[in-house]
């Protein structure tokens, strides 16, 4: 029996929006390895705004947990085909 081939690696687009006091991106999309967890994501938007703390909601709506894979995030919580994150340097929603 032949070993089916490794399934491609799916590619997440991510759309960062800016909310509050947050200042925008230059590059608000960008495309991420769906099995990177969502850690990698906040990483990315602290070296980018140069800040250490930082609130970071999925569609407006709840943070997730940094350990969440981003497919799973997207396969539940993306519109468009993109997930929407919004980020923010002061909490902006409960």
């Amino acid at each position: 029996m032949a070993e089916s081939p490794a399934a491609p690696v799916q590619k997440v687009v991510v759309h960062l929006k800016a909310t509050g006091d947050a200042p925008i991106l230059k590059q608000a999309k960008f495309k991420i390895t769906g099995t990177e967890k969502f850690a990698k994501v906040i990483d990315f938007l602290r070296k980018q705004l140069h800040r250490e703390s930082l609130f970071v909601y999925i569609n407006s709506a709840f943070s997730p947990n940094p350990d969440e894979l981003v497919i799973d995030l997207y396969n539940n919580f993306g519109i468009d085909g993109k997930l929407v994150v919004n980020y923010a340097c002061s909490m902006a929603w409960g």
